[in-house]
């Protein structure tokens, strides 16, 4: 097969910071490449280097067996290299052919921009891409597949043959990453060659031919995808076995205490006679497609949402909350799936933003504690092995991984009992999640509820002692995990291998 991309002992430093140590990459046309590895691993820079953003300090560089020297990200572009980012790039007043063409539009004889010519090019572009949208459509108008498939074809029409899509289905639902997925298959038939930047271990198995991973700025592993475990993977991204945190592990919950959320005929606009019960030290699990009501339930409990009937009880007590601050005064803590924009004040540093909900508490007269607050501070972050050069580093420059602990951090700061995860795994790489499975299950060791809705079946497989299927703003059933899948796995298959297959079943039946 023709090696599309040879990258060979490609080494980068910062000032005295080693970031690339020899590291070689190999991409084959017609290929979709899956290049993983943790936070600060060296694939962001690798493929900087490849798209001309960083020159590299040594090693050398072929594209379709010609050495190139890029100077620039213009010279990459020039060579047939793209890269599609997680945050979208395209301008929302603009029409679809508009930002296809944006910046090197064609003109008219009288020196105007000929509008039907990039019309033209936009809608051949997307033809070819068997994709059905107006080049003339609003990019604002657009869902965000939509959006992702315009960025695709913008590349595609500058005439390029080696595509890198950083983190594509972040934002995407789970049919939306179908369209996605198909479009990459049809490229890959082309013979179009794909890097494909992803945290999600079910899609990197499911769309990629070969795998690498990056740890410490080395390659430690290449292989063909269906060659590859789990297990090994997850290995070799974080150095170590991951001591079988994708793995379930059997735990005992009391239930004949009483519960501590007992939910009991739910209504509201989008759910509909929702029943169940948590108890202390029980970690929930919420299972259901896109639009099934699993946010909902959750932005329910914090008092985000207006009850119509039935009822919710907190540890015993009537607890119909009408406004999210009721429910933290009653140690329930919501970690939101969009952390970012919900969960933190980005421009404010992991202090501040963890010593937020305790801002009543610390304070005597009009003055904070400052001292008892940067204990609390400090304790919570190295429970959490929150990473930063300091504690008043604002938290929009820390990792996803690094900003997901600090949200965790915050509620348990703040005292929470019970804790809403919505997707708490998100957009983190492999060694952050297992951090978090294990502390999940650490939480509900500790006599905590823990509810956790995840799109993630392997994550929720790992660590819920029961799973709730939605169907349509109802509970479709309730299984014990014992009940899910089989437990004899194969040898070498991976620990979730079966039970995930048995869940997708039910999620599908419903």
């Amino acid at each position: 097969m023709t090696v599309a991309v040879a990258m060979t002992d490609i080494t980068k430093r910062f000032v005295s910071v080693p970031v690339l140590k020899r590291t070689s990459f190999e991409l084959r046309a017609g290929e979709i490449h899956a290049l993983l590895g943790g936070n600060g691993a060296g694939k962001s820079t690798l493929m900087k280097i490849l798209t001309g953003v960083y020159a590299p300090d040594g090693g050398q560089i072929e594209i379709y067996g010609l050495p190139v020297h890029f100077r620039s990200a213009r010279d990459a572009k020039a060579a047939g290299i793209a890269m599609i980012f997680q945050e979208l790039s395209l301008v929302p007043t603009l029409s679809v052919a508009q930002n296809i063409c944006l910046n090197r539009e064609l003109h008219t004889r009288f020196g105007l921009i000929d509008e039907a010519a990039c019309t033209g090019i936009a809608a051949e572009t997307l033809q070819q891409m068997e994709v059905d949208i107006d080049p003339r459509q609003s990019v604002a108008s657009l869902s965000t597949s939509q959006r992702q498939l315009v960025e695709i074809a913008k590349a595609l029409s500058q005439g390029a043959r080696i595509v890198i899509m950083d983190e594509p289905t972040a934002s995407l639902a789970s049919n939306e990453v179908d369209v996605l997925f198909s479009l990459c298959r049809r490229l890959k038939d082309r013979g179009i060659a794909i890097v494909y930047v992803s945290h999600r271990m079910e899609e990197v198995f499911e769309i990629s031919d070969r795998l690498t991973v990056i740890r410490d700025g080395v390659n430690v592993l290449t292989t063909e995808t269906e060659k590859a475990t789990l297990d090994e993977v997850v290995a070799h991204i974080v150095g170590q076995r991951a001591k079988n945190e994708f793995a379930w592990h059997s735990r005992a919950v009391d239930r004949t205490l009483e519960p501590m959320v007992s939910v009991s005929h739910l209504t509201t606009d989008r759910l509909s006679d929702v029943s169940f019960d948590v108890f202390p030290g029980e970690v929930l699990g919420v299972a259901g497609l896109m639009g099934s009501g699993r946010t909902r339930l959750l932005r329910t409990l914090f008092g985000m949402e207006k009850v119509r009937g039935g009822s919710i009880r907190i540890a015993g007590r009537s607890a119909i909350f009408a406004r999210p601050d009721q429910a933290i005064e009653q140690h329930v803590a919501l970690v939101p799936e969009d952390r970012r924009s919900q969960g933190l004040i980005l421009q404010h540093g992991i202090r501040d933003n963890i010593i937020l909900p305790l801002l009543k508490k610390l304070s005597r007269w009009t003055f904070v504690e400052d001292r008892e607050g940067s204990k609390l501070v400090r304790r919570l972050s190295e429970d959490l092995n929150i990473v930063s050069d300091s504690t008043y580093k604002p938290v929009g420059l820390l990792s996803g991984g690094n900003q997901q602990k600090v949200v965790i951090a915050k509620w348990l700061g703040a005292g929470a009992n019970i804790l809403l995860l919505d997707e708490p795994t998100a957009g983190v790489d492999v060694s952050v999640k297992t951090q978090i499975l294990s502390m999940i299950r650490d939480l509900a060791d500790q006599g905590k509820s823990v509810i956790v809705v995840s799109s993630e079946l392997p994550e929720l497989l790992a660590v819920s002692d029961r799973i709730l299927v939605m169907r349509e703003g109802r509970v479709h059933r309730v299984l014990e995990r014992p009940e899910i899948g089989r437990t004899d796995q194969a040898a070498g298959e991976s620990a979730f291998a079966g039970d995930e297959e048995s869940l997708h079943r039910a999620l599908q039946a419903v």
